[in-house]
């Protein structure tokens, strides 16, 4: 029987081929990778394989279990669908990073040793920016550019983490981590990727600059890999579950204020990766299932929503919500889509967001935490307050300048296929409970309870938005978040460069040379030793007057300078002959 491979590996050596096909072949080619990736996944058997010694340590590129094998499964799918919507982009370039993201992502989830993990952890965020960057003009370029750096922290913190652990413990196998210097600077390395709160802004600052297929693939994977690799090392910690209640409130309430639609919709990402944590931080069974199935659920619809407004942006030119409006009537398909998926990251009943959102809440009852319940109940909210304000300015507020039709067809389809997932696991849960970590014990999302209790919510967010709709118009103000605090910080370092660092440069660069220059000549002219003593008492005398030229004004350097009266040399060795014969007669 023939072993399957790990499944990252497929993407990454599939990227190779891309440049060499043109044409329909590319395109069948590119579709045909994520399914062959699939079905490798759903031949894969609980265990390692994949082991190889390396310095004494065993990397384990295949690690499965139920929790590796959920996120893979819906990694792939995602694949595919962000592959079908951008079947119609021509740059291999774009191709060949989107492969290389699914695949070191992969990589991540299936790793089993930190190694393994970081390596591939890299490559995502290398391969990512790429992303960014073929936007191709001054704003992603700068994006991209502050992307990567925030990664390259990161990466940094989770490197050092890995080389502690591995020193102090002799392992580098990816479990439970205990309290440490290690344990934290891992920490800080995977929640930066997580966007937690304040080493969010790379977030809401990149996505909105990438590509209009490339914002597909940035919504789906670095966040979920984050929420992946904190279930696997911190379950059931308090500051992990509370740091989630504040993603979530904090990511709504700057999402409710943004004009641009895809940064809007980049803050949801922190909010709603923020109930994942916040399953994954309370650590109980119904928990950790609550916080993997609503990765798997956010990716469906999320990645829906940026394939949505991506269509809206390749079809307008326009990315502000503020110079939309109108396009349900040239855009139905789009328009159809987007209510779908503005239903299923609310959580209305039937859609994908009601089931898992409903299960870390109740997650949060169950652990007897109601501050946390409250924060998520307060972001649910917010979130069908940002989606109606999105829906309604995007597609049925009054634009008659506005003209459109619909994308392309690999773009509805990818929409069509992927807002019946939404729906599908909305109406069928089972599908998804069936493969979550743990099995599904005492939940059942569609009681009476649950079901007005999200219709009531509804109906007060209705109301909020109708009574304060004029404070929830789109505007062009600038809206500030952490990075502002960084700037700040950065035009303050440039500030320590540039004028104390550099007039501390320019005095210690004076004195040296004053001293090279003294040091040289005296190297011409050692006699003057003896000059200095008498030239400083002189000068004291004279209160100024120089006897020594260019000793105290530091003048460059003259040959005239070395040349005194021959008394001098003369009165020197009187002196000396004096000492010698004053020593002969003593002694």
């Amino acid at each position: 029987m023939i072993e399957a491979v790990p499944p990252g590996l497929i993407f990454i050596l599939g990227a190779i081929l891309i440049p060499f096909l043109k044409g329909k072949l590319k395109q069948v080619y590119i579709l045909v990778v994520p399914a062959v990736a699939f079905l490798d996944i759903l031949y894969l058997t609980p265990g390692t394989s994949w082991v190889y010694n390396f310095l004494g340590y065993d990397l384990i590129f295949c690690k499965v279990d139920r929790l590796s094998l959920v996120v893979g499964y819906i990694f792939v799918i995602i694949g595919f669908l962000a592959i079908l919507y951008c079947l119609h982009v021509k740059q291999d370039g774009q191709h060949i990073a989107a492969f290389l993201y699914v695949g070191s992502s992969l990589g991540v989830v299936f790793s089993g040793d930190y190694f393994s993990l970081f390596a591939f952890w890299e490559i995502m965020a290398v391969a990512s920016v790429f992303l960014i960057w073929f936007q191709k003009d001054k704003d992603s370029l700068n994006a991209g550019f502050r992307y990567i750096l925030m990664h390259i922290f990161g990466g940094c913190c989770l490197l050092a983490g890995i080389i502690i652990y591995t020193v102090s413990k002799g392992s580098i196998d990816v479990a439970l981590l205990e309290p440490s210097p290690a344990y934290w600077l891992i920490l800080i390395g995977f929640g930066l990727n997580t966007a937690f709160i304040p080493i969010h802004t790379w977030l809401p600052d990149a996505y909105p600059e990438g590509t209009i297929t490339g914002s597909v693939f940035l919504s789906v994977f670095t966040t979920k890999t984050g929420v992946y690799v904190l279930a696997r090392c911190f379950p059931g910690v308090e500051l992990v579950a509370y740091m989630g209640g504040l993603m979530a409130v904090y990511g709504v309430i700057f999402a409710l204020l943004q004009n641009d639609a895809r940064r809007l919709l980049a803050y949801h990402i922190v909010s709603q990766v923020g109930y994942m944590v916040a399953g994954v931080g309370v650590g109980t069974a119904q928990g950790i299932n609550g916080g993997i199935a609503h990765v798997f659920n956010h990716i469906l619809y999320k990645a829906l929503l940026f394939m949505c407004m991506g269509s809206v942006m390749y079809m307008t030119g326009r990315r502000k919500l503020s110079d939309m409006g109108g396009l349900a009537r040239f855009m139905p398909v789009t328009c159809i889509a987007c209510i779908i998926a503005a239903l299923s990251i609310s959580g209305a009943p039937g859609f994908n967001g009601f089931v898992s959102k409903g299960m870390v809440i109740a997650s949060t009852v169950e652990a007897h935490m109601p501050i946390l319940e409250l924060m998520l109940i307060l972001a649910s909210v917010g979130t069908f307050l940002s989606f109606v304000k999105l829906g309604y300015f995007a597609f049925f507020a009054k634009n008659p300048e506005i003209r459109a039709k619909e994308s392309p067809f690999n773009m509805q389809l990818a929409m069509g296929l992927t807002a019946f997932a939404c729906v599908f696991v909305g109406l069928y849960p089972k599908i998804l409970f069936d493969i979550l970590p743990y099995n599904v014990v005492g939940y059942h999302p569609f009681t009476s309870s649950h079901i007005f209790g999200v219709i009531q919510l509804f109906m007060l967010a209705g109301v909020a938005f109708i009574l304060a709709k004029a404070m929830v118009v789109p505007h062009r103000a600038t809206i500030l978040d952490f990075d502002y605090f960084y700037r700040m910080g950065g035009r303050g370092l440039i500030w320590v460069c540039t004028v104390p660092m550099s007039n501390f440069r320019t005095k210690s660069q004076v004195r040296l040379s004053r001293a090279v220059y003294i040091i040289a000549r005296l190297a011409r002219n050692p006699i003057s030793i003896l000059e200095i003593p008498t030239a400083f008492i002189y000068l004291r005398i004279t209160k100024g007057l120089r006897y020594v030229s260019g000793f105290s004004s530091g003048e460059t350097y003259d040959e005239n300078l070395y040349r005194r009266p021959i008394g001098v040399g003369v009165l020197l060795a009187i002196i000396l002959l004096f000492a010698f014969a004053l020593i002969y007669f003593i002694f």
